[in-house]
């Protein structure tokens, strides 16, 4: 395969890719979005583009989502009370 050809096959691979990835997140919040598209393998630098913000924006928003889930998981669960 020429070099030619493997450029032209690898570009419509890249449309494609945005054309999904811009599908899978349509009416979604920017934080559950760049979640999504983080989740289909994108870095963050395409998320950032397809979201419409800064590639470091895309990262402080997966540190907070990434703090909330630690949270969330060392919160103790409240104590049922016993019936009488």
């Amino acid at each position: 395969m020429s070099d030619e050809i493997f450029r032209e096959i690898s570009l419509k691979i890249d449309r494609l890719i945005l054309l999904i990835a811009t599908n899978s997140i349509k009416g979604l919040r920017p934080n559950d979005a760049i979640q999504v598209l983080g989740e289909i393998g994108l870095d963050r630098n395409l998320r950032s583009r397809l979201v419409g913000t800064t590639p470091a924006t895309v990262s402080v928003r997966l540190s907070e989502a990434k703090a909330r889930k630690a949270k969330s998981a060392q919160k103790p669960k409240p104590k049922k009370k016993k019936k009488l």
